[in-house]
């Protein structure tokens, strides 16, 4: 079968093209390159096509042939979408429209969406459920919130398969901490391996769920073929909630460190607590998840140690 993966030299979504090449798919990725790694493809057997998600006819020229597109091509981060919210809508929001028309006249089986936990925001309900009321709190959410009704509107108006995925803070080996938009685990990971303080926004008590890649890539997979997902949105959560100080001291003891971290104010449009129910997905797609987080860090660091994952300063976090 041949798939497109939008975003596909990113970090979950190179992950994603290897499992979609495994399973004997032909694989093409779209990229502008804008946050993800060429070096990311290069040992792998894909038709790579560069372009921008914000550009219809690029997006059509990707979309033409192929059954299912997996859609997470996007600009990531709160902190940027607060910065420059008009560049965080035009790419999430506008290019995802330009996915979905492309995807309707092209005949495209099922579209697989990566939404974002980011959308419950101010909600205090823990766990989130997929009933719960969003209540974003930055543009970024704001713009997959948009792009997940712009799914739901294209599956009712035109008879397209959609299901969006919220995704609980991902983590996993590839993640890049050089950008000021770095996720926490390649953060601190990197920050404690050289004895440096790592950076904790706000006093650290708040939580997260934190969710093993392979596992979101598997969730992924059954939403492009799982009977009864089409026009859903869908949590794909491992279901704990972990503070971020207790984050560091785990991925401390794992390295052998006693490193303070520094504490710095806490950020606009950042969530307090974040914790998913994936019950839905486990009932739709008949997925849970396989790796705990200890597990997941543990693997992570194991191979910062054995010299197969390095991180650089000169490519651009995802």
């Amino acid at each position: 079968m041949r798939v497109l993966v939008t975003g596909g030299a990113g970090f979950i979504g190179h992950h994603l093209v290897r499992r979609l090449l495994a399973d004997g798919n032909e694989v093409r990725v779209l990229d502008n390159m804008a946050t993800g790694r060429r070096d990311r493809l290069d040992d792998l057997d894909v038709e790579l096509v560069e372009g921008d998600l914000r550009s219809y006819e690029r997006v059509h020229t990707a979309v033409r042939g192929v059954e299912i597109v997996f859609h997470l091509g996007a600009l990531p981060s709160v902190p940027r979408s607060i910065q420059d919210p008009l560049t965080s809508s035009a790419v999430n929001v506008e290019g995802t429209l330009n996915v979905l028309l492309a995807s309707r006249d092209e005949s495209v089986r099922r579209v697989v969406f990566a939404s974002s936990s980011s959308v419950y925001g101010a909600n205090p309900a823990l766990p989130k459920t997929e009933e719960d009321l969003p209540l974003p709190l930055s543009p970024y959410a704001v713009s997959k919130l948009a792009a997940e009704q712009y799914c739901r509107s294209f599956h009712v108006a035109y008879g397209l398969e959609t299901v969006a995925l919220r995704l609980f803070n991902v983590f996993g080996p590839g993640q890049d901490p050089s950008s000021q938009y770095a996720a926490v685990v390649p953060r601190f990971i990197d920050a404690l391996r050289r004895d440096e303080p790592p950076t904790i926004y706000g006093d650290g008590e708040q939580s997260r769920d934190f969710t093993y890649v392979e596992d979101v890539v598997d969730g992924f997979v059954r939403a492009g073929h799982a009977e009864g997902a089409a026009g859903l949105v869908l949590n794909l959560a491992a279901g704990g909630r972990m503070s971020i100080n207790e984050l560091v001291r785990i991925i401390s003891a794992r390295l052998g460190t006693v490193v303070e971290p520094h504490f710095a104010p806490a950020r606009e449009g950042d969530v307090r607590h974040s914790q998913g129910s994936g019950r839905a997905a486990a009932r739709v797609l008949s997925w849970e998840t396989t790796w705990s987080i200890e597990d997941g860090l543990a693997r992570c660091i194991d191979l910062f140690a054995d010299g197969k994952q390095t991180f650089s300063a000169a490519v651009h976090a995802s």
